[in-house]
């Protein structure tokens, strides 16, 4: 809904390159705009006709109903002082809204303010009989014991974001950034325990904070940035209560949900860079993190609820190191170098303690009388090496080729919770202590042409890793034939892409990409997990100048992803099956700018978007008997039409009017009974329903006032 104005704005980017280029880059009418910048404002109405549940999620216009639409862009400069003021306004008159205020003296000092509220509507209309919603304490009534007042509810989030900004130039050569936000967050979201179909709420109520203190050293040869980054995260709210109506509450009758637990990171950082010579640079960055989470458990305030022996805190602790080294060099004119070294050891210091025993003796594997839950701490070390030349060829044509090692130790984790022969009886999922990854890369471009310039590329990358084992077994323990967890199997990697940039004539601009990717992963004795899968992307984007006037554009995308895999359900009678997922998207996208008149500019655009999720499985009857059914495909489908209208009234003041059609469609049956009925939590709770529109068309009518001026 925003006025697109066609100006030459004050930029970081734009100083940067008159500095370098000086008048080569602009004419003195640029200049002179540059020192007298544009501003405007804009005020005006648009109604929607429908409710958008779906398109509006984001963008505070869920209603169907009218808004208020303002906005400013506000650039004022004393010529005497260098001093500039800025002002940005986005949306001010709906939900979702942002304001920045920046204040600079080139070369000396600046601040800022901003502040921005995002707004996060459900979809999804909830009817219900829960009570407390909001609250830490929800009351469900059952039905028909209990039955209780039904309410319709829309669950939101909003989070509301103040920042300031400092900045200030201590010597030629060295200047100071402070940062600061604060982000409050409130609302409601859809929620449920995961040992029954049963509707909860949970309330949110949360502050994050981060502050980001750096030093910028900068000369001709030497760049250098450090400074400290803190966040703190502090929730309202530590534990939820779900009790069913009428109940005392006891630990037997109520369920109890933690909720995320305060928390807070701090940091500190340098990097820089050097250039030896003309041609060779030099980089290096160094970090280290240390991140806690020692709040008081909430659970341990209930009594029996927790195991005796637990403490009262995870003294969670996560110690982060990062440090990486670069060089670029160009040592003859033909060729270009350029290596990297880099280290990540994320060490998770957390000790390992027991919080859940359902009763004395050894723990077993769930179901049973005596389970257990201990904390997993994970730690690894990464150790990543690249090096990758380019030599350029006659004509235009460059050759690049690059080799990248990745190599990664991890810790498999020793359980308090072992059972018979010392395994893991809490953890089914197999580790490994070791993977490395191998990625060759080769391309070959083509640039410096006034026709057509392109590139094509070919990367193979190839992952292994050590034995797998079960947490508690240790290194020669038994390898169990449970599944391929995809972020640590082995895995056989191929891409390959194309991108052509065409310009056949001068008034056609074509750019077109194609792009093929397959993952391969090896079985190695192991049977299920995932297979295989392919990944494929065609894009096209065109530009053609009709007049002096007229220019129109077009684009169309297809990706089209696949992935095979062998799952197994651990239940009697057969339970083995493959499954064959498929999701392809279409997006086609057509528009149209020009002058009607001297006065009246006009533009327009034409949207679809089409996507298809598809579960394939090859299910017999009994093993249909086991299983859930094939289920069906899920297709969603958006149309969108905008029109829009400038009309200048005087070089200060122009009237532009908007109208946009709006359609999206969708089978999803995520929240739907087979026949299309609304989904039902069950009569064993309260019968929450859960309703969504899967039709959603509406209109939008707008006008607006601009007013610029310098």
């Amino acid at each position: 809904m925003k006025t697109t104005q066609h100006v030459f704005r004050l930029t970081a980017l734009s100083t940067a390159l008159m500095a370098v280029f000086g008048t080569a880059l602009a004419d003195d009418a640029q200049i002179n705009q540059m020192i007298k910048p544009d501003s405007s404002v804009s005020v005006g109405l648009g109604n929607w006709s429908g409710p958008r549940d779906q398109q509006g999620i984001y963008d505070g216009m869920r209603k169907g109903r009218a808004y208020g639409l303002f906005d400013a862009d506000v650039v004022m400069r004393d010529d005497v002082t260098g001093t500039w003021w800025t002002l940005k306004a986005n949306n001010l008159g709906l939900e979702n809204r942002d304001l920045k205020v920046e204040y600079l003296r080139q070369g000396d000092i600046g601040a800022s303010f901003e502040y921005s509220r995002t707004l996060r509507e459900d979809p999804l209309t909830f009817t219900t009989r829960l009570q407390g919603i909001g609250t830490t304490a929800n009351v469900i009534n059952i039905v028909p014991a209990n039955p209780g007042p039904l309410q319709t509810v829309k669950m939101s989030t909003e989070r509301d974001l103040v920042g300031l900004g400092f900045y200030k130039s201590l010597t030629p050569d060295l200047n100071l950034n402070v940062s600061f936000k604060n982000e409050d967050k409130k609302g409601t979201r859809n929620w449920s325990r995961g040992s029954a179909v049963e509707f909860l709420a949970e309330p949110i109520d949360s502050v994050t904070r981060q502050l980001e203190v750096t030093l910028n050293y900068n000369t001709k040869a030497f760049q250098l940035s450090g400074g400290y980054y803190g966040s703190w995260y502090d929730n309202s709210h530590s534990m939820v209560t779900a009790i069913t109506s009428g109940a005392a509450v006891t630990v037997a009758n109520t369920t109890y949900l933690s909720l995320p637990l305060d928390n807070q990171a701090h940091k500190l950082f340098l990097n820089g860079g050097y250039n030896f010579t003309p041609s060779t640079r030099g980089t290096f960055k160094v970090e280290y993190t240390h991140a806690t989470q020692s709040q008081h458990l909430p659970m341990k305030d209930v009594p029996t609820l927790s195991f005796a022996g637990s403490p009262e805190t995870l003294s969670g602790a996560i110690n982060t190191t990062l440090v990486q080294f670069g060089l670029t060099s160009r040592p003859i004119s033909e060729l270009s170098l350029v290596a990297n070294l880099r280290y990540h050891n994320m060490d998770d210091a957390t000790p390992v303690n027991r919080f859940v025993q359902g009763g004395a003796g050894t723990c077993i594997t769930p179901p049973g009388a005596n389970q257990c839950t201990d904390n997993t701490p994970l730690s690894y070390k990464t150790l990543t090496a690249k090096l990758e030349g380019t030599y350029r060829l006659p004509d235009g044509y460059s050759v690049t080729a690059g080799v990248e090692d990745v190599k990664q130790d991890r810790t498999v984790p020793v359980s308090n919770a072992l059972g018979a022969g010392g395994l893991d009886n809490q953890r089914v999922v197999p580790w490994r202590a070791r993977l490395d990854e191998t990625t060759l890369r080769l391309e070959l471009r083509r640039s410096l042409s006034d026709t057509v310039n392109g590139s094509l590329s070919y990367l193979t990358g190839d992952r292994k890793g050590s034995t797998y084992v079960l947490a508690g077994t240790g290194p020669g323990g038994v390898e169990p034939d449970l599944a391929n967890p995809i972020n640590i199997a082995d895995r056989q990697r191929d891409k390959v892409r194309m991108a052509i940039d065409w310009s056949p004539i001068e008034a056609l601009s074509i750019q077109a990409n194609v792009a093929h990717a397959k993952d391969i992963y090896p079985d190695n004795g192991r049977g299920f997990g995932l297979k295989s899968g392919i990944a494929h992307l065609y894009g096209i984007d065109a530009t053609y100048k009709l007049s002096d006037n007229w220019r129109a554009n077009a684009w169309y995308s297809y990706d089209h992803n696949k992935a095979s895999q062998l799952n197994n359900r651990a239940a009697a009678g057969p339970s083995i099956k493959n499954s064959n997922l498929e999701d392809a998207g279409k997006s086609l996208g057509i528009g149209v700018r020009g002058d009607l008149t001297s006065d009246i500019a006009f533009g327009a655009d034409l949207q679809r978007i089409r996507n298809n999720s598809r579960y394939n499985q090859a299910l017999t009857a009994a093993q249909t008997a086991n299983m859930s059914a094939n289920m069906p495909d899920i297709e969603n489908a958006l149309t969108k039409l905008s029109l829009f209208a400038n009309y200048v009234m005087d070089k200060n003041t122009e009237l532009r009017f908007d109208f946009i059609h709006e359609r999206w469609k969708t089978n999803d049956w995520t929240w739907q009974f087979a026949g299309g009925g609304p989904f039902v939590f069950g009569t064993a709770t309260d019968g929450t329903t859960v309703t969504s529109n899967q039709n959603q068309s509406s209109n939008f009518l707008g006008a607006r006032y601009i007013y610029k001026f310098q």
